[in-house]
């Protein structure tokens, strides 16, 4: 009996043809997966019905209501969807260039900010202060006056050489709004890393700069990617703001249909746009931070 209970607990050995062996799973390896397969879907199924309940509950609440009608006619009207849509649709390609046009900008400069924060040699003293007061005073302005500030104030001066579209203006006040708070996202990561590392690199004969270059920022970048594109989904929906200043992006061009026929369904277009484009952002940022936790667990790999 022992010697049975022996064979089913211990892994089988099998011939195969040329003299190998082949590993087989034991019956009690076999049947732990069947129960985890089991328990996963029994976990999957009550995590569907409790969803479907919540939605249902959520759903009879909103519909039942007393003002349903007159929301469901303002807020969901199925005709005015398919009207504004397609000028809306025109606008957000706006919003995406903006966008495109900005996040390289901001990246160069929130580095560049976050070097001259860490330089320590007493020369470059007001590089290192102009760092911080960039990054204090723009990170304390909200962002949406100050695209105010840049679009009507900056063609107010009438230099030579400032551009008068709305779209720039705009796109310029939001670099100047992201850049600190990248800034701050690049410095951090560079001090994350560990002194070591920097000792490690001097050690083999590489320079201050070397070793800032090869060894440190590589490492910090790598580990900033998750919070940056969480800025960056930030940053998508922030390009809405650039409509104060008048440019036919998403959201004015939704203002524009909304004021046309009373009705704010536009709205309700623009809002799917931006959650088409930024939910995607936040699974893969998700994704990411995953993937680097397993990297810096025990045994997860380089």
């Amino acid at each position: 009996m022992a010697d049975l209970v022996g064979r089913r607990a211990r892994p089988e050995v099998t011939a195969q043809a040329g003299g190998g062996a082949a590993w087989v799973k034991s019956e009690r390896q076999l049947d732990r997966e069947r129960r985890r397969r089991r328990a996963g879907v029994r976990s999957g199924s009550v995590a569907a019905a409790s969803t479907v309940l919540c939605v249902a509950v959520v759903v009879a609440v909103v519909v039942t209501s007393p003002g349903w009608p007159r929301v469901h006619e303002t807020f969901f009207n199925w005709g005015e969807f398919t009207g504004a849509f397609p000028d809306v649709l025109r606008g957000f390609w706006l919003n995406v260039r903006i966008f495109l046009i900005a996040e390289p900008v901001i990246l160069v400069l929130g580095l560049l900010v976050a070097l001259a924060r860490g330089l320590r040699n007493p020369l470059f003293f007001p590089l290192r202060a102009l760092a911080v007061a960039y990054t204090d005073v723009f990170r304390g302005i909200p962002t949406i006056l100050l695209v105010y500030l840049v679009g009507f104030g900056l063609p107010a001066l009438r230099l030579q050489g400032i551009p008068d579209s709305p779209a720039v203006l705009g796109g310029f006040a939001l670099v100047l709004s992201y850049g600190a708070y990248v800034a701050e996202v690049f410095r951090a990561g560079i001090d994350s890393i560990h002194p070591s590392q920097r000792a490690a690199a001097r050690s083999l004969g590489l320079s201050k700069t070397q070793s800032l270059r090869f060894v440190v920022l590589p490492q910090a970048v790598r580990r900033v990617v998750p919070p940056l594109l969480n800025d960056f989904a930030s940053l998508q929906k922030d390009t809405a703001l650039v409509a104060v200043l008048g440019p036919l992006e998403a959201l004015r061009q939704a203002q524009i249909h909304s004021a046309a026929n009373f009705n704010y369904t536009p709205y309700l277009a623009t809002a799917v746009l931006f959650v088409a484009l930024t939910v995607p952002m936040a699974r893969f940022t998700d994704h990411l931070a995953v993937r680097a936790e397993r990297r810096r667990a025990p045994g997860g790999g380089t």
